[in-house]
């Protein structure tokens, strides 16, 4: 096993499969979460009950002044199910440099408490059509950061080349299926209504995109 991991960890269904991925590879893991003004802060909250439950450390960060200076649905008012304003080739749901944000930070503390690994749950294969979710982008910013701060730290992708049903799969095998239903948020309206696939409204991208991943994987 490797020394230590930060698992970038939004409570949700890929990140909650990456951190017990994570778990079963790492001596140490830290989960990091941020509060960036986003509309389903309940995320956080799941967050902390998934960490709890598994006994992993977690840290919330606060960057709610992003949430202020992008335009995205999930900062602001606006239909998920549309079109961005702004970017007509890209979702109301995507956050502009987001991932970049997330990524940033988490590799200073990562240098900060000497993890070798960054774990992100990102994946081009069943996504919303994000650009930062690509592995292109991925190569990139480590590139970037390994040269920014001349550290070694690898950028870890699980999930990169997994469909929604491979990445239910892989919750499976990784021992946190459980957690994924009962307890992870996916839902951009924050929506906490049960279901067969987990909680969500079962009307928003991400929930149609994790229901037909769970009817996939259950066949």
């Amino acid at each position: 096993m490797k020394n230590k991991a930060v698992v970038i960890f939004s409570g949700g269904q890929d990140s909650t499969t990456c951190l017990g991925w994570a778990l079963n590879r790492f001596n140490e893991v830290l989960a990091v979460s941020f509060k960036y003004g986003q509309k389903h802060e309940v995320e956080l909250k799941q967050a902390k009950k998934i960490t709890d439950r598994l006994d992993v450390e977690h840290r919330i960060i606060d960057i709610s002044f992003f949430g202020e200076i992008v335009d995205s649905a999930l900062t602001h008012n606006g239909d998920v199910n549309k079109k961005h304003e702004r970017l007509k080739d890209l979702p109301a749901s995507y956050v502009p440099n987001r991932n970049a944000m997330f990524i940033t930070i988490t590799h200073s503390l990562a240098q900060k408490i000497g993890a070798d690994t960054l774990v992100t749950g990102v994946c081009q294969t069943d996504y919303s059509g994000y650009p930062d979710c690509r592995l292109e982008f991925i190569e990139a910013i480590e590139d970037a950061l390994e040269l920014g701060s001349e550290v070694d730290i690898d950028i870890v992708t699980p999930l990169m080349q997994l469909t929604k049903a491979k990445t239910f799969e892989l919750a499976e095998k990784e021992d946190v299926l459980d957690l994924v239903i009962q307890y992870s948020h996916t839902c951009y309206n924050g929506d906490e209504t049960m279901n067969e696939w987990g909680k969500g409204c079962g009307e928003c991208p991400a929930c149609k995109l994790r229901k037909k991943g769970y009817e996939e994987f259950s066949k």
